[in-house]
């Protein structure tokens, strides 16, 4: 059984290749389910029950930072993995998305860069893979 993924991007087609991405790597995957924006991701949480997710910053609705921020909030989703997936240039806004715990990797990405801070995160948080 792998990891239950959900890809939050408000690009389709960087939601399909961070999909496939993950599914080529290394990881163990089960399900991969996608959202276009925080809002919907939040819905999906509801909907499914996800281990890790790869979240872009930049997108309307709910942006990445404040769905982040709703997730640590939530009793019962505040220790769901994040790695957030993003052209993000700023390092304070970076720096405050590690301090909400979160992973960080720029796009575009390699998959082993991928598969790296996904490792890390979970070594963080005492978790196996």
């Amino acid at each position: 059984m792998g990891y239950h993924i959900l890809v939050v991007d408000d690009n389709r087609i960087m939601r399909e290749m961070v999909g496939k991405s993950v599914r080529l790597s290394p990881l163990e995957v089960g399900e991969v389910y996608q959202a276009a924006n925080g809002a919907e991701a939040l819905e999906r949480l509801g909907e499914h029950l996800i281990d890790l997710v790869l979240l872009d910053i930049n997108m309307p609705v709910m942006n990445g930072e404040q769905f982040l921020e709703k997730l640590r909030a939530d009793p019962v989703l505040k220790h769901t993995l994040v790695v957030v997936v993003s052209t993000e240039s700023s390092l304070p806004r970076i720096q405050r998305l590690r301090d909400l715990g979160a992973g960080f990797i720029h796009k575009p990405f390699r998959p082993e860069e991928l598969v790296k801070a996904v490792h890390e995160l979970v070594a963080q948080a005492g978790r196996r893979i």
